[in-house]
Formats: structure tokens, sequence, C-alpha cells
């Protein structure tokens, strides 16, 4: 099951082991079963503080549970946790045989302070690279407290059971038999939908805080490389981010990052962080801005009011909230959202297996998407607007190799179909003729770009049509004082490497308004 190195390094973790761990088997005579107790029987011989017991007898079969020396509770792994789940397994390990997590202390005594019985069960996928922050968020809450239980499924093991429960989407999380959310959620997040206390403590936390000399709201590339750029002089600055990382999270390969070969979005989300925390930097995540109030009429400080009823205050603002995928806005879209809608073909494609899927949209991430269905599913529909395809030629070239693909070129999606409780087809116009046809499909991926996130700015910064902040070459908005750069600004061409050079030059551009102030 793991090669050489795999097995060294997971030595060398399991090396941290500060208490002992019981692996509890529920195995089967399936492949998949077969293959768990390999797993199993691996970890043990890499440690002699991990002991197997293969007596189980869980109704979900074949799992195991990770369980501290002497109990029998713990996180159950229903299915193998390979892929990008392995980390989520090796942290399990750990944080159960004692070794702390890297998580700050106050997150761990929300969760253990949280009262009540929770059961939580988390659909995921092996290729989804958004899956294992809700995976390990669970996990480490289910080692942390004894009120809480949790069970990781992968779907591809227990697919009869994923069709029952209509989980079109991934990662999807039950609480006690109910649907609690889907899609990334951090452990914060999760803890703070539990706790209800939760907004007003953080809201009290805000207020609290000094001015800064530079804030920065968003934590995107153009948010990190600006907090870098500022910190480097020496003056006090902090992020304030919904999720740090912004779109990149969502990013499945970047490799067009110069110096950087190849690289996944959450690793360039982590690193980003990780950079910024080296320059002592108040990061503040989990926060939502919304509204602006000038320095004109703030006593001389840009304030930045917060979701959660918090404000924030600078001598300085730099606006990075980088856009988000944006909707078709067609009948069912909204109805059939995670029932069939999908926006992430990485994370959701795999459910999808042997059946029909669309994709709305023909630029590259469109046909980048069409390509990776096209190996997992039985056929790939391509509805584009436009009179042809706006990808890159060499995306064309391999999409139009594909057996398994059909494209249509001017034709307007009018509806998403489904019956009542998931998607079922797509409705689309010929524009040439005026035509309608109906394609019988199970899923609908939309992928036709972005929408700036600047709603909570109208009225107080200048926004372009599209809802961009109108910035001029130096990342000045029309307001004093505060600056504006990455992917929610009029600047052309929305690349990661572009947002980063913005945020880097709007630091730049504080730092020349504080001293010349």
């Amino acid at each position: 099951m793991l090669d050489d190195t795999l097995k060294a390094q997971l030595q060398q973790y399991l090396a941290l082991l500060r208490q002992p761990i019981s692996l509890i088997a529920s195995l089967d005579d399936s492949e998949t079963g077969t293959d768990m107790k390999s797993l199993l029987e691996t970890i043990v011989s890499l440690s002699d503080k991990v002991t197997l017991d293969t007596s189980g007898s869980d109704s979900r079969t074949p799992s195991f549970v990770v369980a501290r020396g002497g109990e029998t509770e713990g996180v159950r792994f229903a299915g193998l946790p390979l892929g990008h789940e392995f980390t989520s397994l090796v942290l399990a390990l750990l944080w159960t045989g004692g070794h702390p997590p890297k998580v700050e202390q106050d997150v761990i005594d929300s969760i253990k302070s949280l009262d009540g019985d929770f059961s939580f069960e988390v659909y995921m996928s092996l290729s989804c690279h958004n899956c294992p922050d809700v995976v390990q968020a669970l996990s480490l809450m289910a080692i942390m407290n004894p009120k809480v239980k949790t069970v990781v499924i992968e779907g591809g093991a227990f697919q009869k059971e994923v069709e029952e429960r209509q989980i079109m989407a991934v990662p999807m999380v039950f609480l006690n038999g109910k649907v609690f959310g889907s899609g990334r959620m951090s452990v914060e997040e999760i803890v703070a939908k539990l706790d209800t206390g939760t907004a007003e403590r953080e809201a009290a936390k805000l207020n609290a805080k000094a001015p800064y000399d530079v804030l920065i709201v968003g934590g995107g590339p153009a948010g990190a490389a600006a907090a870098v750029y500022a910190a480097r002089k020496g003056i006090r600055v902090g992020v304030a981010a919904e999720r740090f990382g912004g779109q990149t999270n969502d990013t499945m390969a970047i490799e067009n990052y110069i110096s950087v070969l190849e690289t996944d979005g959450p690793k360039f989300a982590a690193a980003l962080e990780a950079q910024v925390r080296q320059y002592n930097v108040d990061i503040m995540n989990l926060q939502r801005a919304d509204k602006i109030t000038a320095a004109a009429e703030a006593g001389g400080l840009v304030q930045v009011h917060m979701e959660n009823g918090g404000t924030l205050q600078a001598k300085t603002v730099i606006l990075s909230t980088g856009a988000r995928w944006r909707n078709v806005n067609v009948p069912g879209e909204q109805e059939y959202k995670n029932k069939g809608v999908a926006y992430c073909p990485h994370c959701d494609g795999p459910l999808f297996k042997g059946k029909r899927t669309a994709v709305i949209g023909g630029g590259n991430s469109g046909i980048e998407a069409a390509i990776d269905l096209a190996g997992l599913v039985e056929h790939v529909t391509v509805v584009e607007f436009a009179e042809q395809l706006k990808a890159d030629a060499v995306l064309v070239n391999k999409l139009n190799s594909l057996a398994n693909v059909t494209v249509h070129t001017n034709a307007q999606t009018t509806e998403i179909t489904g019956d009542g409780s998931k998607v079922n087809g797509l409705r689309y116009k010929d524009r040439a003729t005026g035509t309608e046809h109906h394609v019988e499909l199970a899923g609908v991926f939309v992928q036709i770009g972005l929408v700036p996130n600047t709603e909570f700015l109208k009225g107080t910064v200048e926004l372009s049509k599209f809802g961009e902040i109108v910035v001029d070459a130096k990342g000045h908005t029309n307001l004093p004082g505060v600056f504006a750069a990455g992917d929610c600004t009029t600047v052309p061409f929305k690349q990661i490497v572009i947002a980063a050079g913005d945020g880097a030059k709007a630091a730049l551009s504080a730092f020349d308004h504080l001293i010349r102030s």
C-alpha cells in the first residue's frame, strides 16, 4: 500500500507519539477491506506504540477507529484514507497519540467547551483538495472533546450510501443525521456554528485592538504580498481575511507562478500564510468586512466594520478581497446547488463516475474541467455562449481529441432541470436559430469566470460597472489612505502572479502615504 519512501516518512512521524494508540478495525473480504488490513498492519509495524485489533463490528465495513490505548472511541475512517486524505490519517494518529496540533489555544479551548451530543459524518473523495480541511477539523474535534463523534466516509467505497443520501458534492457534513454544511470549512468555522457566542467574543477582540499602520482586508496572493512588503518596513500590520489564501485554496494545479515549477492551491495558500506569519503580522481569519468608513468621517483613521459587529481601525487600508465563482443565474441553479450543480470538478467529479455531465463555459477553467471530467464520467457536454471556445489552443486541441465530449458553441444555457431532488438535465438555446435543446445528464459544472467581492463597498469606494474597485497605477482608490489590489480591482488579467505584484505595489504606496502624511 505504501512505498518505501512513504513508510520512512510515516515512521518518522509516528516517532512523535507520546502515548499508545489502538487501531480497531471492522473488516470484510472486499478489495478495500484487504487493502485496509494491509495499511493498518504497515502502520503497526512502524511503531511499538500502535496496536491493531481486528475484532471490530461496526455497521460500516470496512472501517477502523483511531483510539487512545485502552479506549474504543475515536475518529472512524470508513474506506481507505489515501490520496489527499493520507495526511488526515497521519494527523489523526499523531493527535490521538498526544502530539499537539498546530492550532491556537483559544480554538482548542472552544472545542473542549462544546456541550452536547455531536455526531458528525463527513463524506469525502480521495481527489478532493477541499476535503482534508474539513476531515482534519472534525477529527481534531473528536479527539479533543469526547462529546464529539466523527466518522470520515470515502464516497467511492460506500457508493450505495452516497446515492441513498443523494450526496452530489464533497465535502458533505451531517450532524446527528441532518445536513450541517458542505464545501471547505475550517475548524474555527465549525466551532462558530456550534457555539453561538463566538461572534460576540470575536467582535470584542477586534474592538480592543490598537489601530494599525496598514490594515489589509483579504488574505489571497494580493493580501499576502501586501502584508509581507508592509511588515518589512517595520510598521504595525494586520490582515483580516475570510480565509487565508483566498481562491487559491480552490485551485488544483498551479504551474505558471514564476520560480515555482508546480504546486497545488492548498499548498500555495499554506505557504502564503506561513511567510506572512514570519513577519509578526496580526492575522485575523474568518473575518468578513461589512462596511468601510473613510478617515475624514472617522476622526482621522479609516474604520473597517466586520460582519460580527467588530470594528478595526488603521491609518491606511489595502482592500484585497478577491473574487468568487460567477453564477450562471438560470432557473434550477440555486435549487440544485450541491444536488448536481457544482463548481469544483476536482472535488465533485468522482461522484459522477460513469454518468453524463455538462460544463458551462468555454474558457480555460471550463475546458480544463471538461478534460478532467472526461476521464471519469460517461460523457461531457460543453456549453459555450460565444461563437467559439475561448480557451488556449493547447487545451482546445486536447479536448477535441476526446471521444466522449460534445461541444456546443453559440449556445445560451436557459435552465438546469431536475426531478425535485437532483439534477436531471440542462436546457440551452441555439443563439443562431433560436432552437431550444434539452440534454439529459446528472451533473452540471459551472465555470464562467469571476465576480469581485466588493458589495460592501458600494457608496463609499468608487466601483466600475462590473463591481471592480477603480484604482490608478499605484493602487490608489478614490478615498485617501485606502488602496486596493488583486482580482477585486480594475487591473486587467486576473492571475495569481499579477495579484501578488499588485499587493506589493499597494503596500509600497501605503507606506509612501504614511511617511508623507
